[in-house]
């Protein structure tokens, strides 16, 4: 089996065991912001006071001018809303005023968090001591040295919360996550670089861009040097991107309220060297009927009742020249030939975009239980005429009875594949990975479904000779029907011994 990764079980999990002592105390609809917002105001304090103390120590006297906070790409905190504050008022009845009103004074001195923040904190629901035990975690578990590692746990708390929330919420809980396991699968295939635009046409709180800068920085990448760009439809959902991206310290372009991608496409100039999304599965109702004429159907008007495919050609509308795309999909988008969307397909495979797929194994959603499939799309694809599929779906490992996920082994292994193919080096592999071209694509009927193309694995040979193995199983298997006839004979006797009739 394979190894799990090493869970986040620290501070992460103390917050997160705290914020569940507020079950019960408000409503479900407000809990996540309740956290989600505590979070954020604590790393925004945090930030702040790191560059106040430098400030200070430098003695310019620019300790309380905005302009040397936001030059480096740090929010101006007021002090009605830093963090000592905020723990000051931990054990009063006024902390959810205190902390609704931080909130406030935030936005008012940083225009781009307008309207972002909670503001629920003085909810009669609430109750304080319960808040004020949360704040205290906040104040005494983070060291406030201002090292790397505390923003990094502050960040992953955030990451953390939010795949929490996922599972608890099921179904609603897929709007704004995708499993990191799948996003650090994508980036890693993807190998965003220096200079790149990344973009993300439903990015719910913003998961592809975090691990996008993590890989930048792993392979000794400049964070700043990528330019990221998204759109979110659910207002709540935009609003935790936003700070989501805050806490990253991560510039970027949401635009400036959610919006619906495919009415009103809030980038409809950008052309994005990376674009990695989760977009609804199998979306109806999304509004075909008034987009019949549109610029970005070049393969095909997708159908009113599903917008895969429309998904899909708004991405290679905003590819770049050499861009590539990494989506996830239903896996009824590889084989569908209903209302056209099969003609789609084949246009779209015929004009050699599609480099590669992936089967994912079930379980990996914390919100559907249907197969789904890694697409990666390119425009300029090394090996021309050629797609690679991998079965993937025998990978990872089970998390508890009702979640899978990848270890770093098995990403590690699926975007090795991917690059020996890229590079001219993969050979084929039973049951787990092959190359097809165009051509045997087309002979397929252009169905993508991986498992067509890399077979059945060879299983290992037990010595024992193909004729011999048929005859002893054949023989094992009367001896077994025989034993079944005896045995139902018995049963009929026993029965009819106590009056049943049969």
């Amino acid at each position: 089996m394979a190894t799990k990764n090493n869970a986040n079980i620290g501070f992460e999990k103390q917050i997160w065991e705290a914020a569940c002592e507020l079950w019960g105390h408000i409503p479900a609809a407000d809990y996540r912001k309740v956290i989600v917002g505590l979070i954020f105001l604590r790393y925004i304090s945090f930030a702040f006071e790191k560059r106040y103390n430098q400030l200070v120590a430098e003695g310019e006297g620019f300790e309380d001018d905005k302009d040397a906070y936001t030059m480096e790409n740090i929010f101006y905190v007021p002090e009605p809303a830093r963090w000592s504050t905020i723990a000051a008022a931990a054990h009063t009845p006024e902390i959810g005023i205190v902390i609704d009103e931080a909130m406030r004074a935030i936005e008012a001195e940083n225009k781009v968090l307008k309207n972002v923040l909670p503001k629920n904190y003085a909810n009669q629901d609430l109750d304080k001591r319960v808040l004020g035990r949360v704040v205290d975690l906040f104040t005494n578990n983070i060291d406030m040295s201002g090292t790397d590692e505390d923003k990094d746990l502050l960040g992953r708390t955030y990451e953390y919360c939010i795949a929490q929330f996922a599972a608890y919420e099921g179904t609603k809980g897929g709007e704004f996550y995708t499993p990191s396991s799948i996003v650090k699968t994508i980036v890693e295939v993807l190998k965003p670089f220096d200079n790149c635009r990344v973009y993300d046409p439903c990015c719910g709180s913003g998961g592809m861009f975090v691990q996008s800068v993590k890989f930048l920085q792993a392979h000794s990448g400049n964070r700043n040097r990528i330019s990221v760009y998204g759109q979110e439809s659910n207002a709540d959902t935009w609003k935790m991107a936003k700070m989501n991206m805050a806490i990253r310290g991560i510039d970027a372009d949401f635009g400036p309220y959610q919006a619906d991608t495919f009415f009103n496409d809030l980038h409809p100039q950008l052309k994005a060297d990376f674009i990695m999304a989760n977009p609804p599965f199998n979306l109806s109702n999304w509004g075909q009927d008034k987009l019949q004429d549109d610029i970005r159907w070049k393969y095909g008007i997708p159908p009113a009742g599903n917008a895969n495919y429309a998904w899909i050609q708004h991405m290679i509308h905003h590819l770049a020249p050499s861009g590539k795309i990494g989506l996830v999909l239903a896996n009824g988008a590889l084989s569908t030939q209903t209302s056209g969307e099969g003609e789609i397909r084949k246009r779209i495979i015929e004009d050699d975009l599609i480099e590669g797929i992936i089967a994912l194994p079930p379980q990996l959603f914390y919100s559907v239980t249907i197969p789904v499939t890694l697409w990666f799309i390119s425009k300029n694809k090394p090996q021309k005429g050629s797609t690679v599929f991998i079965d993937a779906r025998k990978m990872g490992y089970m998390v508890d009875r009702k979640h899978r996920d990848f270890s770093d082994a098995d990403i590690k292994k699926i975007a090795d594949t991917f690059t020996a193919f890229q590079e001219g080096k993969q050979e084929d592999v039973k049951g787990f990975c092959a190359v097809a071209t165009t051509k045997e694509i087309a002979a397929q009927d252009y169905i993508l479904t991986p498992g067509r193309y890399v077979g059945i694995e060879e299983q290992q040979d037990d010595g024992e000779p193909f004729e011999d193995k048929m005859k002893r199983l054949t023989t094992e298997l009367s001896d077994l029907f025989k034993q079944s006839d005896s045995l139902q004979e018995e049963i009929k006797d026993k029965l009819k011994a106590i009056g049943w009739k049969i």
